[in-house]
């Protein structure tokens, strides 16, 4: 049977002082972090002082002992690497045993009978990076360093959200495999669902030493209660399991996501007397589901919408980036806390971009587990990629790897050729530029979509995000294919939004600096500020602070000097802005049938678009998250002749929904007030013009429009603790406060506010704090209530504030006058009232 022994001890670093204790799977800076050698690059200004790191070769070094055992001597030992970053010379007691150019892929060695140092070389990736240049010639980048031109994780090198820390080393575990006869080299399962049978296709190869090559070799395998059996021939074997009306696998919030376990065993049958053995094994947990990628044309366009086990789904999404810059940091605890916040919060679709990694396992089992979908980009992103060698070959190998090793997962449900280069090609002025040289075209129309068909044909996919499906329209156009919305968070206010109904947004965002508690750890000691030292440097995007500072100014007054003003505003203005695109459209499902926002996760803390930053504290996004993309949702969305009253309902049954309408004064008295009784079929969405005499003036200053759905179970919305449901939203859409209390029965809540927040007459906000007896000790849990005298508009308690533990369990909150709202705040250090007080915010007048 082969044996496997991890190589995670004994390694070390050469450095100049001497060799340090090195971990594996790990990467020079966190070895020379451990060592006290180097500053932590997330704080302060750190990471330029380390910034030599990147530009410099290092070695890592252990001593390989000889097989000591009779169960160590195999007829073949490989040396195993799940990840070298990146380019490597490989030696073993002199001699050379190989070359490396690619972070994404595996390699395998021959060490048979050889032990004596091992040597593992890095060159500096920029050195690597520029010698590819020299031979392919110079292509256009949206960032001024060389990362198209080495397999290797780009946002490495920086992006408009991350630092540059370019590393090198063993980022993923490193073993001896020692077998004898043969082994199972690759595994491919190819599930299908027909007629409600499943099919599990196995496409085996074989890998056998010279001594195995006379030797009588079978292959099984059994899931979900099946066996087969077959014969290796010419060194691989087919073998087909059909298994009767299996549980199908769905997405969560469409029905349960149960696993199969699947297992190939892989045996020599004896001849002339000898006995059977089993000389290698294979397992997976696979899932029974089909997906269908429907771009048909239609009256709007060309569509993009998932089509699971029959159904069309409007995909709840996020973005995810590499959870640290150091990926061999990112453990399988800290992936399911990551992946169970998504669920959370109603997501049900996570894309891998395409400037991070392949992730590990660790992160596909978890989504398998919880039912989120994923998009998986090959690694490809904002650039103009040379197809020459020795590029064009390491991009075949890697896809090839990769795609082998995914997909037994059923969560992955699209293939995505790259992030924004064709768009780039045609829009950016890289064509004109390029005159003609490669760039990454023949990459994602030509050799990936081959590769995915010969390898793993049950999945679709897609050349690129955003692609409108052929040149015949612009890459970017929002009525065919996938749509990247940059155009709004870059120039206009959030409102804009509303202005189209892209068939399946991609990418849209709006920043927002992280929580206070991870600003003052990532900047110690520093007086903050907008435009303080350590905040510019933690702020990556360009004129990032300017467009902060220009959503804010649209609806409030900028605060001057007031740096805890100015982060709460700038926190709101993220969550209301986009609250704002995914109200609008999931309005407009079917016609649009995706959003995924730019982005979950961070890298590092700093100024972005994440919803939970960079230290794992959820930013009041996160929470409006949870509202917008609930099964059921109430919105207040502008139309032509008035507002427009949007009940969602992407639940599984009918909706019976009770709507209330009241046109408010700011004081809080009632002008006018109706019911409507409503019935919304399951997957479907009910507008209506909003009665003329319950819609306030397009510019009043003084009133606003509220509506409830009352009698909505608990269930329709993010789960929290409150006794009156409270509005939230945009001026001109609303938003929908989702959950459920005692006093008000239960309710889901829109509001719309006809003019900005700076040019509305709101009352000088008036309420009650109680703070309930902490329950537990060394930090537990506490209630907070707050009780409304006046409209308290976007009321947040930032939690961290009563210590960097402390988290809340919800976010923005609009009550009316004599509302409550109770908050249920865990691992609180400080709760006196006064404290608590303290870290409430709303707006105010301007």
């Amino acid at each position: 049977m082969k044996e496997a022994v991890q190589l995670t001890e004994g390694w070390s670093l050469d450095h100049d002082g001497g060799p340090l204790p090195a971990r594996v799977p790990g990467c020079v800076h966190t070895d020379l972090l451990t060592a006290g050698l180097i500053p932590d690059p997330y704080l302060g200004l750190n990471e330029s002082e380390v910034a030599w790191v990147g530009r410099r070769a290092w070695t890592y070094i252990r001593n390989l002992e000889p097989a000591r055992t009779a169960s160590e001597r195999h007829e073949r030992t490989d040396l195993v690497f799940d990840g070298l970053d990146t380019a490597a010379v490989i030696t073993l007691d002199g001699h050379e045993l190989g070359r490396t150019r690619n972070m994404h892929r595996r390699y395998r060695f021959d060490v048979t009978g050889r032990h004596g140092p091992l040597r593992i070389e890095f060159t500096s990736a920029y050195e690597e990076a520029e010698a590819v240049r020299a031979l392919t010639g110079e292509r256009p980048n949206v960032y001024p360093e060389p990362f198209q031109y080495i397999r290797k994780m780009a946002c490495g090198f920086g992006w408009d959200w991350g630092p540059t820390l370019v590393t090198a080393g063993m980022w993923r575990p490193v073993r001896l495999e020692r077998w004898s006869t043969a082994r199972l080299a690759e595994v491919r399962p190819l599930v299908t669902v027909h007629d409600g049978a499943g099919r599990v296709e196995l496409r085996i190869d074989i890998e056998r030493t010279e001594q195995g090559t006379d030797h009588h070799l079978e292959v099984s395998a059994q899931v979900g209660g099946v066996q087969a059996r077959g014969t290796v021939a010419g060194g691989s074997a087919v073998l087909t399991l059909d298994v009767p009306a299996p549980d199908l696998w769905w997405p969560r919030g469409y029905g349960e996501q149960p696993l199969y376990d699947l297992e190939v065993a892989l045996v020599s049958r004896g001849t002339g007397g000898t006995e059977s053995r089993q000389l290698d094994s294979w397992s997976r947990r696979i899932g029974f589901r089909d997906v269908v990628l429907d771009r048909s044309a239609d009256g709007h366009g060309t569509g993009f919408t998932f089509v699971v086990n029959g159904v069309p789904v409007f995909a709840r999404g996020v973005n995810w980036i590499p959870d640290d810059v150091f990926p061999s940091r990112i453990t399988p605890d800290r992936y399911r806390t990551r992946l169970r916040q998504a669920a959370e919060a109603g997501i049900d679709l996570v894309r891998i971009w395409g400037g991070g990694i392949y992730e590990d396992d660790a992160f596909y089992d978890v989504c398998d587990e919880l039912g989120l979908m994923v998009w998986q980009d090959f690694l490809f992103a904002c650039a103009a990629y040379p197809e020459e060698q020795p590029l064009r070959g390491e991009v075949e190998a890697e896809a090839r790897d990769n795609v082998v090793r995914l997909m037994p997962h059923p969560s992955l449900v699209l293939w995505n050729g790259n992030n924004e280069n064709l768009w780039g090609f045609r829009d950016w002025d890289w064509e004109p530029a390029l005159a003609g040289d490669s760039w990454g075209g023949g990459y994602y129309l030509d050799l990936l979509p081959r590769l995915v068909a010969e390898l793993d044909p049950t999945r679709p996919y897609t050349a690129g995000s955003p692609w409108s499906g052929s040149w015949d329209h612009h890459p970017n156009d929002p009525a065919h294919g996938t749509h990247h919305s940059w155009e709004v968070w870059n120039r206009r206010d959030y409102a804009e939004y509303r202005d189209s109904v892209p068939r399946f947004v991609a990418e849209f965002g709006w920043q927002a600096p992280p929580a206070m508690a991870t600003l003052r750890r990532a900047l110690p000691g520093e007086s903050l500020a907008p435009d303080s030292p350590g905040m510019l440097h933690h702020q990556k995007a360009e004129d990032g602070n300017g467009k902060l500072n220009r959503g804010v100014a649209r609806h409030f007054r900028l605060p001057e000097d007031d740096f805890d003003r100015w982060h709460y505003l700038t926190q709101v203005v993220q969550a209301r802005a986009v609250a704002a695109g995914i109200e609008h459209w999931r309005s407009h499902w079917p016609v649009c049938a995706g959003t995924v926002v730019w982005q979950l996760n961070d890298c590092w803390p700093v100024s972005s678009w994440a919803a939970v930053d960079g230290d794992g504290r959820l930013k009041p996004l996160y929470h409006e998250l949870r509202r917008v993309y609930a099964d059921r949702l109430l919105t207040l969305q502008p139309g032509a002749d008035g507002p427009v009253l949007t009940v969602v309902n992407q639940s599984a049954e009918p909706w019976h929904a009770s709507v209330t309408l009241r046109r408010m004064r700011a004081d809080g008295t009632v002008v006018a007030e109706r019911r409507l009784d409503l019935t919304v079929p399951a997957r479907r969405v009910h507008r209506q013009t909003v009665p003329g005499e319950l819609a306030p003036d397009a510019l009043a200053t003084k009133e606003f429009l509220v509506a409830d759905a009352w009698g909505s179970p608990r269930s329709w919305g993010s789960p929290r603790s409150s006794e009156a449901e409270s509005g939230e939203g945009a001026e001109s859409g609303g938003g929908a406060e989702s959950g459920g209390g005692a006093e008000s029965g239960g309710s889901l809540r829109a509001v719309h506010f006809p003019v900005a927040d700076k040019d509305f007459a709101y009352p000088a906000p008036h309420y009650d704090v109680a703070v309930g007896t902490p329950v537990g000790s060394g930090g537990g849990s506490v209630e907070v209530v707050v009780t409304a005298h006046t409209l308290v508009r976007d009321l947040l308690l930032q939690a961290d504030r009563l210590g960097p533990d402390a988290v809340c369990d919800s976010g923005l909150h609009t009550l009316l006058p004599g509302e409550q709202v109770r908050l249920r705040v865990n691992n609180a250090a400080e709760t006196g009232a006064n404290a608590v007080r303290a870290a409430l915010f709303c707006v105010e007048p301007a």
